[in-house]
């Protein structure tokens, strides 16, 4: 089976549901905070990675002769799950903006924490060291990206975001 197939529930997950339950969440989820310095190159990184991550699961095939594919199976269905929790709780944050409900509760990130657990069962899936590299320069980027939002959500929501700083881990 072409691996392709196994970005369709993330398109689903990430732009149907999610413009469904709020379309300002959805403008929300794609926009990014101010970039400063090596942000801008890491947000370039980020781009190119995640379009890479697309192209090339289109021209991979989903191998299933090992017990990989179980692993991989396993690591995509909880990729998937994630993601479709923390989109449904990034749609509805508190009155203040800051989203601290369902997965929020242990994590400050886990759209990204879910992209990455998606992605590594898709690497599992086909097998591909490319992949992984691609992932891995996908992932090491988004952490840059998220610093970028951690500074503009403690400007935005000053020492009530530093205290949920304080409280919940930044991953897992």
């Amino acid at each position: 089976m072409n691996a392709f197939f196994t970005v369709i529930p993330l398109i689903i997950i990430r732009f149907g549901i999610l413009s469904i339950l709020d379309k300002k969440a959805l403008k929300r989820a794609a926009s990014f905070a101010p970039l400063i310095g090596i942000e801008k190159a890491a947000y370039l990184f980020y781009q190119i990675s995640n379009i890479l991550i697309f192209i090339y699961l289109c021209f991979l095939k989903i191998t299933t002769d090992s017990y990989w594919f179980y692993v991989g199976l396993v690591i995509y269905g909880l990729g998937v799950l994630l993601c479709l929790v923390s989109v449904l709780n990034f749609a509805k944050p508190a009155e203040n903006g800051i989203n601290l409900k369902g997965l929020y509760r242990i994590s400050r990130n886990p759209m990204y924490v879910a992209y990455f657990v998606y992605f590594l069962g898709c690497v599992l899936l086909t097998q591909s060291l490319i992949l992984l590299v691609i992932l891995l320069v996908f992932q090491i980027s988004a952490h840059w990206i998220i610093l970028s939002e951690e500074r503009w959500c403690i400007k935005k929501f000053g020492e009530e975001y530093i205290n949920y700083m304080n409280k919940v881990r930044r991953y897992i």
